[in-house]
C-alpha cells in the first residue's frame, strides 16, 4: 500500500487535548503504514515543546525540526506543538510578534496540514484537565496556570490561525474520548 505521506501539525492550547489525539490518530496511522518489520515505522511522532519554544532556542529548534521532517519523505510525521506556539509563546511572554512565514513556506511544500485542538472555555473543564495533568506530571505545577490563562492562549491560537497559509482544521476536544472527532481528524487527512 503506498504511504500517502502525511506531515501533521497539532496545535493548540496546553491542556486542549492534543496528546490524546495524537495517540488515537497515531493508532490508526502507524499500524496501517508499518513495513512490517520490528520498528515502528508507519508514522513517527514528535514532540516538540520540550521548554524550548518562547526562548532564544525557539527559532533554531523549529529549523531543526524541519529540516528532519523534509529528510524524512517516506512515512508520516506527526508534530506535537510547531510554529503556532512559538508564535503564541513570543507574543504572550515575550511581548513579540513572531513571522513564522519562512516556516509555512517550507511546510508548505510538504503539504503539513494543521490540527488546531481547542475546548470550551469552561474553568471547570479546565481545572479538570490541570488536576489530571498534575497526577501525572507533578513537575508541571511549577507552571500551572489559572484556567484564564488557558483560554488567552486558545484566544491567540485562534488568532493566528487565520494567518496561516497551511490547510487546518479547528477541532473542539472538549470531550474525550470522542471516536466521532478522530473519525473527523481522519477524514481530514483523507484516510477514511
Amino acid at each position: 500500500m503506498k504511504n500517502p505521506r502525511h506531515n501533521i501539525i497539532f496545535e493548540g492550547a496546553e491542556l486542549s487535548g492534543k496528546s490524546y489525539l495524537m495517540s488515537q490518530v497515531f493508532n490508526y496511522l502507524e499500524p496501517k503504514y508499518n513495513s512490517g518489520g520490528q520498528i515502528m515505522d508507519g508514522c513517527h511522532w514528535f514532540n516538540c515543546d520540550v521548554g524550548i519554544f518562547g526562548t532564544k532556542f525557539g527559532e533554531i529548534t523549529l529549523e531543526k525540526y524541519l529540516d528532519l521532517m523534509e529528510a524524512i519523505n517516506d512515512t508520516n510525521v506527526m508534530v506535537e506543538k510547531f510554529h503556532l506556539t512559538e508564535a503564541v509563546y513570543q507574543k504572550l511572554y515575550g511581548k513579540k510578534d513572531f513571522d513564522f512565514s519562512i516556516f509555512e513556506k517550507r511546510l508548505k511544500k510538504i503539504k503539513a496540514k494543521i490540527i488546531l485542538v481547542t475546548f470550551s472555555e469552561d474553568s471547570e473543564l479546565i481545572e479538570r484537565r490541570l488536576e489530571d495533568r498534575l497526577k501525572l506530571y507533578p513537575h508541571y505545577n511549577r507552571i500551572a496556570q489559572k484556567p484564564e490563562k488557558y483560554i488567552e492562549q486558545q484566544k491567540v491560537y485562534l488568532e493566528l490561525i487565520k494567518k496561516s497559509k497551511l490547510n487546518y482544521l479547528i477541532v473542539d476536544a472538549s470531550t474525550l474520548p470522542n471516536p466521532p472527532l478522530v473519525t473527523k481528524i481522519l477524514k481530514f487527512l483523507k484516510e477514511k
